[in-house]
């Protein structure tokens, strides 16, 4: 008995879909890293009990990162974030380093502490705020918003900082 799997012609149609879907899947993703769409709505629940929410970030340029205790790249990019944050601070930049739901919040905390964390650090109990960003499950994955709350640019996987130094300069620029 043949195959009918095997023959060509039962292939093609198959093939076809495949690449069609991969095409439509490369092209949304293209597009959802495009400037100007909106970043969502969200409240950031930091170490200290306190909230900050996305609106409240309007004004200022802010680098929004999701990391993990348990992520090496996380942990090594964590020196450049923190110069990063500081190079920038007193012009209107501000960081907010969001912990993932798996991360246990005692790790954070003594992360933060021992680190000396010096922007705000937020803690996603729930995975709501990951979710709310595009699902975000890869660590690192860094969001770089505009004054006017818009992503400008996202990063996964460590940045480029000599190209994100150059980015936060030119919208600090901006009025």
């Amino acid at each position: 008995m043949k195959n009918h799997l095997n023959t060509p012609w039962n292939l093609q149609p198959v093939g076809r879909r495949v690449l069609n879907g991969a095409c439509t899947l490369g092209l949304l993703l293209a597009l959802w890293g495009c400037a100007g769409e909106r970043a969502p709505e969200s409240s950031f629940v930091l170490l200290d009990g306190s909230t900050v929410s996305t609106q409240q970030l309007q004004g200022k340029v802010s680098l929004v990162n999701f990391w993990a205790t348990s992520c090496t790249s996380c942990v090594a990019e964590m020196p450049e974030l923190i110069a990063t944050h500081n190079k920038f601070k007193d012009r209107g930049y501000e960081t907010v380093a969001v912990a993932m739901s798996y991360d246990p919040p005692s790790y954070v905390v003594n992360f933060a502490q021992s680190r000396q964390l010096p922007f705000k650090v937020a803690i996603d109990n729930t995975g709501g705020v990951a979710r709310a960003w595009g699902d975000v499950k890869l660590t690192p994955t860094t969001f770089l918003v505009n004054k006017q709350g818009q992503i400008v640019k996202r990063f996964v996987g460590t940045p480029d900082f000599v190209e994100l130094h150059q980015l936060i300069d030119k919208l600090l620029a901006e009025s």
